[in-house]
C-alpha cells in the first residue's frame, strides 16, 4: 500500500475511534518525551495535545532540557515507574543505546511508537528492533537529497560545501547527511564536502564550528544545516562573518528564525518537517492499538514542504513554518 493510502486508512480510522471508542480513550495514558527543548518538538507537542483532546484521553510530557541518552534514560524510568502510563511516544536520542531502556519499558508492559528519529534501522517488521508499534517521521536521507539539490543550485553547481550537524549515531541527522553526501558525490563532480561536525546540539557550538570552518575555506559556497540549531548556528556564522548571501545555507527545520535569513538572502532553501502530524497521528496510533487495530504500519513518512524565497508566502507553504516562541 503506498503512503497515500495509508494515510487515507488512517483518517478514516481516526473518525471512527473518536465516533466509537471512548472506553477505549478513557483507559489510555501516554507518555510523550521529544528529544529536546526546540521550535521542532515544540510542534510536535502541539500536535500530541491536539489529538489527546480530540480523542478524550491523558498526555504526561517530559521534555529534556538537551539532548542525550544519559539525560533521556531516567526521564524515560520515571515515566516506567509511574505504573499508569500504558504508551511511550519518544524521540529516540541514539539509536542503538535506547534501546535497552526502551525494551525494558515495553516488557513492563508499555507499548512503544518512536516519531523523529527511530530505534535500529527502523524497519519494525524485518528488522533487528521490532518491538516499538510504528516509527513516524520524515524520510530523512530523502531530505539530505533534497537539501543537496537545492544548495547545488544556490552555488550554480560549484564549490565547497559543509554540513554542520548534531550528534553521532542519531538517526535523522545521519540519515540526512548520507542522503547529502550522496548527491553530491554522485551528481555534482564540481562539489567538495569539506567538513562534517557534530555540534551536540548546542547552537554556540554550531557557530564556532562554522566560523572556524569559514577561516579555515576562506572560498566556501554553502552550508548544510542538518536540524534547528545547526542551521541557526549556521546562518549565525555566516552573517557574522559578512558572508551573508555570499555563502548560502540550506536550513533543515523550517523555524521562524531560518525564515527570517530565507527572507534576507542568507538561507536559500528551508526544508519544513511536518512534526504537527507527527504527534498527532502517533496518538492516533496509540489509540487504535488499544482498541484492537492490527493493521498499523510499522513506518511512516510524513513528508515535507520545501520553502523557498518564491514561495515562503504561498498559504499553502507558509503553513509549514514552525509557529512557536523561540
Amino acid at each position: 500500500m503506498g503512503i497515500a493510502k495509508k494515510l487515507g486508512a488512517i483518517g478514516v480510522l481516526s473518525a471512527l475511534l473518536m465516533a466509537g471508542s471512548a472506553v477505549a480513550q478513557e483507559k489510555i495514558t501516554i507518555g510523550f518525551l521529544p528529544g529536546v527543548v526546540d521550535p521542532f518538538y515544540q510542534v510536535m507537542e502541539m500536535g500530541v495535545m491536539a489529538a489527546a483532546k480530540d480523542l478524550g484521553i491523558n498526555v504526561v510530557t517530559q521534555v529534556p532540557p538537551t539532548w542525550g541518552v544519559q539525560v533521556q534514560t531516567p526521564i524515560l524510568d520515571a515515566m516506567v515507574a509511574r505504573g499508569d502510563i500504558d504508551y511511550i511516544i519518544l524521540a529516540p536520542t541514539d539509536k542503538d543505546q535506547m534501546v535497552a531502556p526502551l525494551l525494558q519499558a515495553y516488557e513492563s508492559g508499555i507499548n512503544i511508537i518512536t516519531v523523529d528519529t527511530f530505534l535500529g534501522d527502523g524497519d519494525y517488521t524485518n528488522g533487528p528492533i521490532t518491538f516499538p508499534i510504528s516509527a513516524i517521521g520524515s524520510d530523512n536521507t530523502e531530505g539530505g537529497r533534497i537539501s543537496a539539490r537545492g544548495l547545488a543550485k544556490a552555488i550554480n553547481g560549484e564549490g565547497n560545501v559543509y554540513i554542520n550537524s548534531t550528534n553521532p549515531n542519531v538517526s535523522s541527522v545521519e540519515a540526512r547527511a548520507v542522503g547529502f553526501t550522496e548527491v553530491m558525490d554522485n551528481e555534482f563532480p564540481d562539489i567538495n564536502v569539506v567538513g562534517l561536525d557534530f555540534n551536540l546540539n548546542d547552537m554556540n557550538t554550531a557557530v564556532q564550528q562554522t566560523s572556524a570552518t569559514l577561516e579555515r575555506v576562506p572560498d566556501l559556497a554553502g552550508v548544510f544545516g542538518t536540524n534547528v540549531f545547526s542551521a541557526q548556528g549556521a546562518g549565525t556564522a555566516v552573517v557574522n562573518a559578512g558572508l551573508g548571501g555570499v555563502v548560502q545555507v540550506v536550513a533543515y527545520d523550517a523555524t521562524q528564525f531560518a525564515i527570517e535569513q530565507l527572507r534576507e538572502g542568507v538561507v536559500s532553501l528551508v526544508l519544513a518537517q511536518k512534526p504537527y502530524d507527527m504527534g498527532y497521528m502517533a496518538v492516533q496510533f496509540a489509540v487504535a492499538d488499544s482498541a484492537g487495530v492490527t493493521s498499523l504500519p510499522t513506518k511512516v513518512e510524513t513528508g515535507f514542504a520545501i520553502i523557498d524565497i518564491n514561495n515562503v508566502d504561498d498559504p499553502e507553504i507558509s503553513r509549514f513554518i514552525y509557529q512557536v516562541a523561540e
